[in-house]
């Protein structure tokens, strides 16, 4: 005897993996965990655990932790290096323009601490995850284009002094922000105050804008 299917009942679809929608929520969790753990201290299953995703799918997605790890890494730059061309700084005046960008760095750093632990956990392992990276190397390229542009234009309207290396002030940018983030903790207790505090965030901004715009002063 046959068997008629009938019309009216609904299609079975066949279920798709949607890989794309996988890969994001495994290199979400790494994020967390390689922030929170580092690349020695990170695990595979807590990662795959996290995600809802088989450990499998880890290794063939990525091929290794450390392959995950670098993909982790290489977005977490590439990320800071989207946003910054997104802040459209040749349409501003020089002056207008580094400062936009040294209070963006203040404020990604404060709302992507991930991206300090990320990098402190690289510059254990001697960047060796970075130099296999070409992905990188592009978009920092990009990025100190962006800041020779605002030193030659600042120069060109005779508001900044001529022969400042952008890449110098890119490394000094980071380091006021980067340096006392890093250091909050212990600098809390040395200094005896809250440098976590809204006045001292706040304080510490306006000292770090201040910093810059000296530095760079005709």
């Amino acid at each position: 005897m046959t068997t008629v299917a009938d019309p009216a009942a609904p299609v079975s679809k066949p279920r798709v993996r949607d890989a794309e929608a996988t890969k994001a929520r495994i290199l979400d969790a790494a994020k967390k965990e390689f922030a929170k753990n580092g690349l020695g201290g990170a695990r595979v299953d807590l990662i795959s655990e996290k995600a809802k995703a088989n450990k499998r799918m880890i290794y063939h997605y990525f091929g290794s932790k450390e392959g995950l790890f670098q993909t982790v890494l290489e977005n977490a730059y590439v990320d800071i290096r989207t946003a910054e061309q997104k802040l459209n700084l040749d349409h501003l005046e020089p002056k207008q323009a580094l400062e936009r960008l040294v209070r963006f760095t203040w404020d990604y750093y404060l709302k992507n601490p991930e991206f300090i632990t990320l990098v402190n956990s690289e510059n254990l392992h001697r960047a060796k995850h970075l130099k296999k990276s070409e992905v990188v190397k592009v978009y920092s390229r990009k990025f100190v284009s962006m800041v020779e542009s605002i030193l030659q234009r600042g120069v060109a309207a005779g508001v900044f002094r001529a022969g400042i290396d952008p890449v110098q002030l890119n490394i000094t940018i980071a380091a006021i922000g980067y340096y006392y983030l890093t250091n909050r903790f212990t600098g809390s207790i040395v200094f005896e105050r809250d440098l976590m505090s809204k006045t001292a965030i706040e304080d510490r901004l306006a000292f770090n804008i201040d910093t810059i715009m000296r530095l760079v002063a005709c």
